[in-house]
């Protein structure tokens, strides 16, 4: 089966590259060389799931059999993920992920590793925490090494917070602030 990895330009203000917010364009820029210059994150939805919204009732973090699980296909897409980045010879400084088993699931498959960081759970049943932990995110990108890259795993809601993008699962936003603003780079869609 031939893979296949489809890139959008969102815009490259510091390459002189104009910025499209929210718009796909065709493939204007290469997501890797934007990884390669550092001081981004890659916001990357969980890989695909179980069918299904959000989470069944009376669901735990850390008992992931009260919890919407990845699907095989998932399973295979977090590894392809993974894959695509170990091609380009692409290695994250770090790798965060949502505490949901879906994403730590995603994280590890694709990766190897994973560190939980809370401003990365979804809120899709409370959204009372939203500002809270977009500003905890936005101040983090600040702190980015101007070096290398990290990779955020997390939810739907939370990257279409932060980016008003809304990927789909297994897909990603590379991002980077800049004059206070999230500035989103690249998306990417990997697809079979």
């Amino acid at each position: 089966m031939k893979r296949r990895v489809v890139l959008a330009g969102l815009g490259l203000p510091w390459l002189g590259l104009p910025s499209i917010a929210g718009a796909e364009v065709a493939s204007v820029v290469d997501a890797a060389a934007a990884l390669r210059r550092g001081g981004v994150a890659v916001l990357l939805r969980h890989a695909a799931t179980e069918p299904g919204i959000g989470d069944p009732p009376g669901f735990r973090l850390g008992v992931c059999a009260t919890q919407r699980q990845l699907s095989e296909q998932g399973r295979a897409q977090s590894q392809r993920i993974g894959a695509w980045f170990s091609a380009r010879g692409l290695a994250p400084a770090e790798v965060r992920s949502s505490a949901w088993c879906r994403c730590l699931d995603t994280a590890t498959l694709a990766f190897g590793r994973a560190r939980a960081w809370t401003a990365l759970n979804s809120f899709f049943g409370d959204r009372s925490v939203e500002s809270g932990q977009s500003a905890e995110l936005r101040k983090a990108l600040g702190k980015l090494p101007a070096q290398g890259f990290e990779v955020w795993v997390t939810h739907q809601v939370n990257i279409s917070a932060l980016t008003g993008v809304s990927p789909g699962m297994g897909e990603a936003v590379v991002v980077r602030l800049a004059g206070g603003k999230v500035h989103n780079l690249a998306r990417i869609r990997f697809e079979d």
